[in-house]
């Protein structure tokens, strides 16, 4: 469903607000979000305010008597925005090849302040996030350096300028399949073989990786018998074989062109978020419907609070 798709069947809240109700109370009957109970009573009203759903729902469970509506305890949940809007943004978002910036959004849709355009498109990556099991067969694997200022920018064209700290992502790819961006503390053998274990299966047929020395210790032992390398310093794939890293390579070079060209500048903060964005539409590339897809997710998984989103890490803290 593309945007022009989602502005006909979408024109108003009242559209929207049923389409959400059939996703989330797919069997017809509304439950309260907070005791789960089926006897509710409906309260129509006019929306005198864009901030005032048009349509309510009272439990009528005595020790209950919530108040909710279909957005409630969602990732809609207490926004100020229109749904018309949340539902564009998102056709928008995840049609964007390359991602599309808070800032973009606010002036395309007329939305009020960056920060609410911020906020909203963090709450979309929030539902982009996917568990999508271990990936097997071929596997390529990768690493690539995000963000870094230079400290030399009048050095020779010949001679590599001396960076501050970048952040490390992993790659990992099946051929013709998923791919998976992990954001890393280092580029340490430890590091690396935690990540490749909680993202690879153990029976995966091929793993293949550029010739660092890090990737000699970084598999355990069933991995590194299916452990090949291609040196790079003299071939991209090695002769007479399927042995290369360039479809990870790949995927790398949406990301990083993604993150440079739309983006500018990431928070490391955030990096895991605008990380599944990337890795979900990559993934769902050949699924015709992504928007309904995202939506259900959106209408699934719990609020995102702001304070949350802004929080310091504990790390930072």
């Amino acid at each position: 469903m593309n945007l022009i798709d989602v502005t006909k069947q979408f024109p108003s809240d009242d559209e929207c607000l049923a389409y959400i109700e059939q996703m989330r109370w797919p069997d017809g009957v509304v439950r309260c979000p907070v005791c789960g109970n089926d006897g509710i009573s409906r309260i129509t009203r006019k929306s005198k305010t864009k901030n005032v759903r048009t349509r309510i729902y009272q439990c009528l469970e005595p020790t209950c008597k919530q108040q909710f509506s279909a957005t409630s305890g969602t990732i809609f949940n207490d926004s100020h925005l229109p749904l018309h809007k949340w539902f564009m943004a998102l056709a928008i978002v995840v049609d964007a090849k390359k991602g599309v910036s808070a800032n973009q959004l606010k002036e395309h849709l007329g939305i009020g302040s960056y920060r609410t355009a911020w906020y909203m498109t963090h709450r979309i990556r929030k539902a982009m996030e996917d568990n999508c099991g271990l990936l097997h067969g071929t596997v390529e694997i990768d690493e690539t350096l995000i963000g870094g200022k230079s400290k030399r920018r009048g050095a020779a064209r010949n001679q590599k300028p001396r960076s501050e700290k970048f952040d490390m992502v992993l790659g990992m790819r099946e051929r013709k399949g998923r791919v998976k961006f992990v954001h890393i503390d280092d580029g340490k053998a430890g590091t690396i073989r935690k990540a490749i274990s909680e993202n690879v299966h153990p029976q995966t047929a091929n793993v293949y990786t550029d010739s660092a020395a890090v990737y000699q210790f970084a598999f355990h032992p069933g991995l590194k018998k299916r452990h090949q390398m291609v040196n790079h310093t003299i071939q991209w794939i090695v002769p007479g074989t399927d042995i290369h890293t360039n479809t990870v390579e790949s995927a790398f070079s949406l990301l990083k062109r993604g993150l440079i060209g739309s983006f500018h500048r990431v928070s490391i903060k955030h990096l895991k978020r605008y990380l599944s964005e990337f890795e979900f539409r990559f993934n769902a590339r050949k699924e015709e419907d992504r928007f309904t897809a995202t939506l259900r997710r959106m209408a699934g998984i719990p609020p995102m609070p702001y304070i949350e989103l802004i929080a310091v890490p504990k790390t930072e803290a």
